[in-house]
């Protein structure tokens, strides 16, 4: 349909500059109406922008417009929060160690902030630049894992939070220490005693009520055949009870124990493990008070869902397009009402 219209143009003495009538129910650009934009911008939350612009008749090029002014509408219209905890963490947006840094407002269960060029102290330096003095006072927990330089940020930046590494990247240097230790016994062992453990990787690593039936029989079957696999097996098992604890004295005790049921057990892995957890106990003790429980599970959940997002695009190249669509997958869709025009559009 071709709809025409007049609209004024204007010189302004003052500025020497022409300007058009502003029309609120036109988009930025005068081939589609708002009410349009809204639609392709809804379509583009649930589906791939090639099926989209397919449907619509439309170039990838102006989905994708489309698709960046509607995402841009939510996140200006959620803001930039003041968050009581965060979550730091960081994504490989491409091969080459290329990562940015994402920030979690764990209360809230979003990501608010996505940037940097890299793992640096700097590039986290820089949502505190965004976030402001007084918000980045109010913080008062940040989860993260355990990088260095995420933790001199947040010490310097934001003086009032308690660190608290994230446990599933503790869990995750338990598991590639049992990893470890499996390649060991591999190594050293030949014949029948060698073929238990081939193949085995994922049925050790997996949690038990993640197995099937037969990942059970053959895991059963493992630690019976390996004294030292099924001592790691046990141990690794045991620290999860660490996570129960409600008082710093209480998950210390427990992890005394757990430390010294190493003692001639040969698992140098998890001597190192245990070396790690040492040097970093105040920021695991800080997740043991019972104001200090927040979802860590979102940090994760959120990686997920990004690779999702970059699954779906077959990656993208854009990287504000990126950005957008981290934090706008979180957020609720616009009203239908929403007027997604901007106000200063010519």
């Amino acid at each position: 349909m071709y709809l025409e219209f007049e609209r004024w143009r204007v010189s302004c003495p003052r500025c020497e500059g022409v300007h058009v009538e502003h029309l609120d129910w036109l988009a930025k650009n005068p081939r589609y109406t708002q009410r349009f934009a809204m639609h392709v911008g809804n379509l583009c939350r649930d589906m791939p922008n090639k099926a989209v612009a397919e449907m619509e008749r439309l170039h990838h090029s102006t989905v994708k417009d489309l698709d960046k002014l509607y995402m841009q509408k939510q996140v200006d219209r959620a803001g930039l929060p003041a968050p009581r905890a965060i979550g730091i963490d960081e994504i490989s947006i491409r091969k080459g160690h290329n990562y940015r840094v994402i920030v979690s407002d764990l209360d809230r269960e979003r990501p608010i902030w996505v940037g940097g060029e890299g793992r640096k102290e700097a590039d986290i330096d820089l949502f505190f630049k965004a976030l402001g003095e007084k918000k980045s006072a109010r913080i008062e927990l940040a989860a993260m894992d355990m990088w260095k330089p995420f933790r001199n940020s947040v010490m310097s930046n934001a003086p009032n939070a308690r660190i608290i590494y994230d446990k599933f990247h503790i869990m995750r240097h338990l598991s590639k220490a049992l990893d470890e230790v499996r390649r060991s016994e591999y190594k050293r062992l030949s014949g029948k005693d060698r073929s238990y453990i081939k193949g085995q990787r994922y049925t050790l690593l997996s949690r038990r009520e993640n197995l099937s039936l037969d990942g059970r029989r053959a895991l059963k079957k493992l630690l019976r055949a390996n004294r030292r696999l099924n001592t790691a097996y046990v141990l690794k098992e045991a620290f999860g009870q660490l996570w129960g604890y409600r008082t710093e004295r209480g998950a210390r005790a427990f992890f005394e124990r757990w430390k010294d049921s190493l003692k001639w057990q040969r698992l140098q892995p998890y001597r190192k493990f245990a070396e790690m957890i040492e040097s970093h106990w105040e920021g695991i003790a800080s997740y043991c008070h019972p104001d200090n429980k927040v979802s860590l599970g979102l940090v994760e959940g959120v990686n997920n869902k990004i690779r999702v997002l970059q699954r779906r695009a077959y990656g993208y190249r854009d990287e504000e397009y990126l950005t957008l669509k981290i934090v706008a997958a979180f957020l609720p869709p616009l009203p239908r009402n929403y007027n997604i025009n901007p106000l200063d559009s010519t």
